[in-house]
C-alpha cells in the first residue's frame, strides 16, 4: 500500500512525570517535543507528481510553504516523513510567525517565505522508495531515517528530531531546552511500537512551571465557577488577560465559591471579548469577578505575546500575595515578589 493524504498522525497522551521503563513496547526512546505545526510530508509516488504537505487534521497546506516545497524536491520519491513545522525568528521560534506562514496565500505566502523560512524536524519514517512502514517497529524506522539523513546530507530546511534513550540525558532536556522558547518538553516512543494512525500510543511530558495571576472572571457562575480567566497588570497598571485554567476540581471550586465578589462597574474587562481558546473565534461567556484574588498556576512553555496559548493548571488560591506582586504581563513563569 501506498500511503497518500490524509494519513492521520500517530498522537500522544499527556503524563506529568517521565515513564518508567517498559511503559511502552520495547525500549524508551525521548525526543524533544517542539512548539510547532505538526505536518506530513509526501514525496510523489510514482513520479512524477507534486509535493503535498499535510496538516494534523488532514488539510492540505503546501501552498503556504512553498519553500519547504522546493527543498522537498531534492528527497527521494516515495518518501514519506512526520515531524514538526517551525518557524525561526532570531534565536526563537515563533509561533505567532508559523500561523501568518500557515493563513498565507499567493504573493504573500511568497513574500513570507522569504522573510521567515519554515524548517521541518523529523521525528519518524513513514514511508521510504514508495514502501510504507507502518507496521516496521519504531527502532528499525528510526535507523533507517538517521541513515536518510546520512547518505543525503540533509541540512536545513531538515532537522533530525534529538532522541536519547538515557532518562537522565532526558530529564536535563525537560529542565534545560525547555527554557528555549518553542521547545515544550518529551515525546515517548518504544522501540517495538509500530505506527498507529490515529491513535494516543505516545507519551508526552511538558515542562510546568508555577507562577501567579489575578483572577479576572470565570466560567460558570460565581458561586460555581468552572475555569478560571486570568490576568496580570500590564506596565500602565492595566489588568490584561493572559490565559483560561483546565475544569476546576470540585474542591477548589468550592473554595472560590466563598471568596469570589462580582464585578462592580469599572472592571478592566467590561468590553473585552474572550474566545474558547488561544486562537478560537468562538467566543466564550464569562462572569467578570472583582480581580482581588491571586491564584497559584502551573503553566508550560508555550507563551505568545504575553499569554499562554494552553490552558493553565489552578493550584491554590494565594492569599499571602496582593495584586501588585504578581509578576507583570509578558513577564512569564516568575514567581511573585514579596
Amino acid at each position: 500500500m501506498v500511503l497518500r493524504p490524509p494519513v492521520e498522525p500517530m498522537l500522544a497522551q499527556a503524563r506529568d512525570t517521565v515513564p518508567a521503563p517498559g511503559a511502552l513496547p520495547g525500549e524508551l526512546r525521548f525526543q524533544v517535543k517542539f512548539d510547532g505545526y505538526r505536518a506530513l510530508v509526501f514525496r510523489p509516488w510514482p513520479a512524477p507528481g507534486p509535493v503535498l504537505v499535510q496538516s494534523r487534521r488532514g488539510s492540505l497546506m503546501q501552498s503556504r510553504f512553498p519553500d519547504l516545497v522546493r527543498a522537498a524536491e531534492d528527497l527521494p520519491d516515495g518518501l514519506v516523513l512526520d515531524g514538526e513545522l517551525v518557524v525561526w525568528a532570531g534565536d526563537r521560534m515563533s509561533f505567532e510567525a508559523l500561523q501568518r506562514r500557515a493563513v498565507s496565500g499567493g504573493r504573500t505566502s511568497a513574500r513570507l517565505a522569504q522573510e521567515m523560512p519554515a524548517h521541518f524536524i523529523v521525528f519518524d519514517l513513514l514511508q521510504l522508495g514508495g514502501q510504507e512502514l507502518l507496521h516496521v517497529p519504531y527502532g528499525e524506522r528510526r535507523a533507517r531515517l538517521e541513515q536518510l539523513f546520512t547518505d543525503r546530507g540533509l541540512s536545513a530546511p531538515w532537522t533530525l528530531c534529538p532522541e536519547t534513550d538515557d532518562v537522565a540525558t532526558a530529564r536535563e532536556w525537560l529542565t534545560s531546552w525547555t527554557q528555549v522558547p518553542g521547545v515544550e518538553g518529551l515525546v515517548i516512543r518504544g522501540t517495538q511500537q509500530r505506527y498507529l494512525p490515529g491513535a494516543r500510543a505516545l507519551y508526552k511530558v511538558r515542562r510546568r512551571d508555577t507562577t501567579e495571576a489575578v483572577i479576572g472572571a470565570v466560567t460558570g457562575t460565581v458561586r460555581q465557577p468552572q475555569t478560571l480567566v486570568l490576568g496580570r497588570l500590564d506596565e500602565a497598571g492595566a489588568l490584561r488577560p493572559v490565559g483560561r485554567s483546565t475544569p476546576l476540581r470540585p474542591d477548589a471550586a468550592r473554595d472560590l465559591a466563598e471568596r469570589l465578589t462580582p464585578a462592580g462597574p469599572g472592571h478592566p474587562w467590561e468590553d473585552v471579548r474572550f474566545m474558547t481558546s488561544w486562537g478560537s473565534r468562538t467566543p466564550l461567556d464569562v462572569v467578570l469577578v472583582e480581580p482581588v484574588l491571586v491564584a497559584e498556576i502551573m503553566v508550560d512553555t508555550a507563551q505568545e505575546r504575553g499569554s499562554w496559548r494552553h490552558p493553565v493548571r489552578f493550584a491554590r488560591l494565594r492569599l499571602d500575595v496582593a495584586v501588585t506582586d504578581v509578576p507583570p504581563f509578558g513577564a512569564g513563569a516568575e514567581p511573585a515578589s514579596g
